[in-house]
């Protein structure tokens, strides 16, 4: 199962990364069609969505390399129960908000695919496609988040800790800035 998990975090980073290389394919051609006056229309819808996609599947990925933004200042003055306490709530607390708004965006992305809602730019598809890595997002994001708050509450440290220790370890404080 964790070698299922962590291929699935990862590849839901390299699709996000493959998005933002799409955003720049994309902005490049816009410019380059411009300037050849070869109309762009629509592009600007695309590029949206490109970038809420790289948004949402680049949440698990990033949560679990110690990436993501995180308020540790009451955390790192804790220790030993009262630390794992506060780390198995803040978890806790994450899963259920997760759990809340994953199941609300699939009801959301399920009512524009019932109804047929189209997208309003000037690229008129079914909304339901590029709201899908909202959803997809969400609940890769939840499955990470409940993954770390399985491994506290097992005795073992989050994924995220492990993570910046390594780069701390290697001299690299590149990230707490």
């Amino acid at each position: 199962m964790r070698a299922f998990l962590d291929r699935l975090y990862d590849a839901a980073g390299y699709l996000a990364a493959f998005f933002v290389f799409a955003i720049f394919v994309l902005m490049i051609g816009q410019t380059v069609a411009r300037e050849l006056s070869v109309p762009t229309r629509g592009w600007d819808d695309i590029a949206g969505w490109l970038c809420a996609a790289s948004a949402f599947l680049a949440m698990a990925h990033t949560f679990r390399r110690g990436d993501f933004v995180r308020v540790t200042l009451l955390n790192e003055r804790l220790s030993g129960s009262t630390r794992r306490t506060m780390e198995i709530a803040a978890l806790a607390f994450g899963t259920l908000f997760l759990g809340y708004m994953s199941w609300w965006a699939l009801s959301f992305v399920y009512e524009s695919w019932q109804f047929e809602e189209k997208a309003q730019g000037l690229i008129a598809i079914p909304i339901w496609i590029p709201q899908s890595s909202f959803v997809l997002g969400a609940a890769i994001f939840l499955v990470a988040i409940l993954d770390e708050l399985i491994k506290v509450l097992r005795g073992q440290k989050p994924s995220y800790e492990v993570a910046v220790e390594e780069r701390h370890a290697r001299g690299d404080f590149s990230e707490d800035i």
